[in-house]
């Protein structure tokens, strides 16, 4: 059975598909997003497809909505971390480098709270960065 990180990668070169199965046909003409959209029918608290179909709204433009599942991710217990630097990212792309700076300082915060250093840092140096 093909796990969510087959679906979302790209295929090989040297690996043969049969594209005769019609579940493969299926994912193969389907956007990422929905592909996304689809793993998380089946597993709706799914922290990195969560994160991935944030990802995949940013890229489309639907700011609004990836910040509000960024949002959701960091209020889940415990906060996945990756949230705040992306969704800061986000933010300071849109010019809204106060709001940033303000998710930058949490994110600090919780990678701290989870052990996490090389992304407490990487949230420091880009802090560092807007001023």
């Amino acid at each position: 059975m093909l796990s969510k990180f087959d679906i979302l990668a790209e295929f090989p070169s040297r690996v043969t598909i049969d594209f005769s199965n019609p579940f493969l046909d299926l994912v193969h003409n389907m956007s990422r997003r929905e592909k996304i959209e689809a793993l998380l029918e089946d597993d709706p608290q799914d922290q990195f497809l969560r994160y991935s179909l944030a990802m995949e709204l940013a890229k489309e433009g639907e700011h609004e909505r990836s910040q509000t599942l960024f949002a959701n991710l960091r209020e889940d217990q415990p906060p996945y971390v990756p949230a705040f630097f992306m969704a800061a990212q986000h933010l300071v792309d849109l010019e809204r480098t106060d709001e940033a700076r303000e998710l930058l300082t949490a994110g600090v915060t919780a990678a701290e709270q989870q052990g996490d250093l090389h992304a407490a840092g990487e949230m420091r140096e880009f802090l560092l960065t807007l001023g």
